[in-house]
């Protein structure tokens, strides 16, 4: 297998993406390669300097002398800047040069040039990213979170359709309990788009739908899949984000300020200890759900583990078939 890496995406590209390349080599078949995706003058140069001396053995480069910036205009950055480290990597995959692709930069773009260049599955009308929430209870696979912030009712129903069959293969859900946010659990709460998706869902004997659910229950066990809005899905996670780092650390500091000197270094690593149980980076990235490949998209200040994580992901997302589990339900729509 063949796993494209943006280079430059992330907030400390290209020292992270190249990391993380080096450090995914245990995850490596005899025939498995790693394309890192950008200038290649400047690759080559933080690769020989990085202390490894084999890693042309797993790693190659691809050039791509232009860069899409967090704060560019997606589909405008995609036309002006067609040699752009995203834009190559998604040519590359519709191609077959390489067989997944991998991006902690803008989401809006990454996700406009899968849908160009890879297209969709069939029978799928927007693709939705789908990440996985750690919690006390269990992973819940929250999809959308940041694909399309205009949905229509077949949307979100297909989103509960798609991000079953992941937490199922992915997370070894047997039967996900899906949850619709709404502002109230009662069928009647909500807008009309949550209303319309209630009856699609329930109507579909392929979703395990437990009906509407509120935003509390993300973290109650309640159910394996929440779907939402990828306006409202990502305002989650970054304000989840937010508030468990900054509790972790305000519990770590009240503990170490009320117990003895001698104590306070082990309650700093206890926190420490919890904040890595439940850091996105241990995740590796969400795969954008419903497009004709691979592309997991990582987290703009991800780390070398999120990008090593996110090749497991995607070794994982293709040896388990989820596209081809996806297609199969979604057949019936085209009759």
């Amino acid at each position: 297998m063949r796993i494209g890496i943006d280079a430059m995406g992330s907030d400390d590209a290209p020292g992270v993406e190249i990391q993380g390349a080096l450090t995914a080599r245990p995850l490596l078949g005899g025939e498995d390669r790693i394309v890192l995706i950008g200038p290649e003058s400047l690759l080559r140069e933080k690769l020989a300097g990085c202390g490894v001396a084999d890693w042309a053995e797993w790693i190659e480069i691809h050039h791509a002398g232009q860069v899409i910036h967090m704060d560019d205009s997606p589909v405008e950055a995609l036309r002006a800047k067609p040699d752009s480290s995203i834009a190559r990597m998604a040519q590359l995959h519709r191609d077959g040069t390489i067989d997944a692709c991998i991006s902690a930069g803008n989401t809006g773009a990454c996700v406009a040039a899968a849908q160009m260049r890879l297209r969709r599955l069939a029978n799928v009308h927007r693709p939705g990213i789908a990440i996985i929430m750690p919690t006390f209870h269990g992973p819940v696979a929250l999809c959308d979170v940041g694909a399309n912030v205009a949905c229509k009712p077949q949307h979100l129903h297909q989103y509960a359709v798609m991000s079953s069959v992941y937490a199922r293969t992915i997370c070894g859900i047997q039967s996900p309990r899906v949850g619709l946010l709404s502002v109230g659990e009662e069928e009647g709460k909500g807008n009309d788009l949550i209303k319309r998706t209630h009856e699609l869902m329930k109507a579909d004997a392929s979703v395990n739908f437990i009906g509407n659910v509120e935003g509390r229950d993300l973290f109650c066990g309640t159910c394996d899949v929440m779907v939402c809005d990828g306006f409202v899905g990502n305002v989650i996670i970054k304000l989840v984000e937010g508030m468990a780092e900054g509790v972790v650390r305000g519990m770590a500091g009240e503990m170490a300020a009320g117990l003895p000197p001698e104590l306070a270094p082990q309650a700093k690593k206890a926190a420490k200890t919890i904040m890595g149980k439940y850091d996105y980076n241990e995740y590796g990235g969400a795969p954008l759900l419903g497009v004709d490949g691979i592309c997991i998209i990582c987290h703009g200040s991800s780390n070398h583990r999120g990008i090593m994580n996110a090749v497991r992901v995607a070794k994982t997302f293709s040896t388990t078939g989820v596209n081809e589990r996806i297609t199969t339900l979604l057949a019936g729509e085209s009759r």
